[in-house]
């Protein structure tokens, strides 16, 4: 009995550590949804019509900006080269940046649109740095990019924060962008790429996977450059 108990114990923290990915991908589609049913206030959906990809960080840590420390984990998809749907989720750490990236708050929600190949191949090698090998922008908020800016017409990655309620675009200059295969791991049962799980080489998709690109086949439309349907 007792070394049933120890081996419970042993394996307690285990499985808190493998379901933290979980838990994070369910913040991840809460975030998203929230941000998008309110249109007059959210992304722009003919920009995440035409997004090649779209990365979700939920409640990053802005005190961590200061000292540029690993400060945020979240989840990357790409457009399927199908033009059909959307992939499965890899997982991303953010980290670095300058003093200049705080946004206030305690904890920020960040969500960013790749809207080009250019920024989808840098997307897609193992870390790349906004605002060095990506061009970034804050994102213009709305119903739709009628607001958008020369800059934010012409950069390769659109970018918003959400904290304390208060949703805006935001530039992310500095911070660096990498693939995290322990997470990777944890939710698709064995290390692999982001490049892999983009190109649908991993076929297990978990629940909360499903969830998320559900949610994003629905605010947008299946095919780059097509209108998108009405949500109600």
């Amino acid at each position: 009995m007792r070394m049933m108990l120890v081996a419970a114990l042993a394996i307690a923290p285990l499985l808190a550590r493998d379901n933290a990915p979980v838990k994070r991908l369910n913040e991840a589609t809460n975030v998203i949804s929230e941000i998008m049913q309110t249109p007059d206030k959210g992304i722009p959906t003919d920009l995440l019509a035409n997004a090649h990809c779209i990365v979700i960080v939920p409640g990053l840590k802005t005190a961590a900006f200061v000292v540029g420390a690993k400060y945020g984990k979240g989840f990357e998809a790409c457009r399927k080269h199908s033009g059909g749907g959307w992939s499965a989720p890899a997982s991303i750490r953010i980290e670095g940046g300058s003093v200049g990236f705080q946004i206030g708050g305690s904890e920020t929600d960040v969500v960013m649109l790749i809207m080009n190949q250019s920024g989808e191949d840098k997307l897609l090698e193992s870390r790349f740095t906004l605002g060095g090998e990506g061009s970034v922008a804050a994102g213009p908020v709305g119903r739709t990019a009628t607001a958008q800016t020369d800059a934010q017409m012409h950069a390769e990655i659109l970018s918003w924060s959400r904290s304390q309620g208060l949703f805006a675009g935001v530039s992310l200059q500095g911070a660096t962008l990498r693939q995290d295969q322990d997470d990777n791991a944890a939710l698709y049962g064995k290390k692999v790429e982001n490049r892999a799980i983009m190109n649908g080489a991993v076929h297990h998709m978990p629940k909360a996977a499903a969830r998320l690109i559900g949610i994003l086949d629905q605010y947008s439309s299946h095919e780059r450059g097509t209108s998108t349907a009405s949500i109600q």
